[in-house]
């Protein structure tokens, strides 16, 4: 009976260091198939369209009218670049506008935008609740295309200005917000408090302290304004009717719209103008540049990622 009592009460045997290391390492062996398998087959069919896109770009309107697309061209051309690039000084000119008002705009209502997140991060700062408030609200209600037409065309007199085209798609409410809250994750508060102990002013703050460490949160909202300056056509059809503001979207929209309603540009468009390979091209001429420049930013999307995570 003693016997029995005491193998009921005697402990499980325990796994060695080096089996739970085995098991450990098959885990971590199979998660990582499974990731990089997982994260292959979305990459795969995220990447699909571009070749499709691209191969369709360099083909024949007769073969893809014909055979559809492909991921290679059946007949190889270069017929709706030609088509594009028939007014080469226009092409430049337009390519020139927006390669300017990108990155002056980008990198102004970057600094804008941070700033206005710093100043409403500050707890010193009375009604900054409420200048928040204040701005989200304008996100919710607007006082109308017409009204805003007419405040920026005749109140300002921003019509067939370079300034229209960097102003209007400068200030984004959401990015100033996502900016505090990343401001108030990475930069304590004792730290500001001792650096204006130490003398610093407010501009020194956030010139030396703010900016430097908000770089991954500017990479990637950065980005976001990048791209909404790039593919900016609206402001451009709205605000300019001379051909020396014409930006590279709205050049490309005009010709688009040339071959498929046969308005602007009719004149230069015959009945053997290609139409769906010239969308292609379009599509692959505004999406190069991005594309370029994307590599540059992502290590910048990681670090923001990573940022604030607990360390062991």
């Amino acid at each position: 009976m003693k016997s029995n009592v005491h193998s009921l009460d005697r402990p499980a045997p325990k796994l060695s260091r080096k089996s739970v290391k085995i098991n450990k390492a098959k885990q971590d062996v199979l998660f990582q198939t499974v990731s990089y398998t997982l994260v292959s087959l979305i990459a795969i069919f995220c990447l699909i369209p571009f070749i499709v896109m691209l191969a369709g770009s360099f083909s024949s309107e007769d073969s893809v009218l014909k055979d559809g697309y492909w991921f290679w061209p059946r007949v190889f051309s270069l017929e709706a670049y030609h088509f594009i690039f028939r007014y080469p000084q226009d092409v430049l000119n337009a390519f020139k506008n927006s390669v300017l008002i990108t990155v002056i705009g980008t990198a102004v209502s970057l600094f804008i935008s941070t700033m206005a997140a710093y100043v409403l991060y500050r707890k010193e700062v009375k009604y900054r609740n409420g200048l928040a408030f204040f701005l989200y609200f304008t996100t919710l209600f607007n006082g109308g295309l017409a009204p805003y037409y007419l405040f920026l065309s005749n109140n300002l007199h921003l019509k067939n200005t370079y300034l229209v085209l960097v102003l209007v798609p400068m200030f984004n409410v959401m990015y100033v917000l996502i900016l505090r809250s990343f401001i108030k994750g990475s930069i304590p508060e004792p730290l500001v408090e001792s650096a204006k102990i130490d003398g610093a002013g407010d501009f020194r703050i956030f010139f030396q302290m703010v900016l430097p460490l908000s770089k991954p949160a500017l990479a990637s909202i950065g980005l976001f304004t990048a791209l909404a300056y790039w593919n900016d056509w609206w402001t451009a059809m709205m605000f300019t009717d001379k051909e020396q503001y014409v930006t590279l979207q709205y050049l490309l929209y005009k010709m688009l719209s040339s071959i498929n309603l046969s308005s602007t540009f009719a004149q230069h468009v015959s009945d053997n103008s290609p139409k769906e390979t010239f969308k292609l091209a379009l599509t692959v001429i505004t999406t190069v540049p991005i594309a370029i420049v994307f590599p540059f930013v992502q290590k910048y999307f990681v670090k923001g990622v990573t940022i604030g995570s607990v360390k062991g």
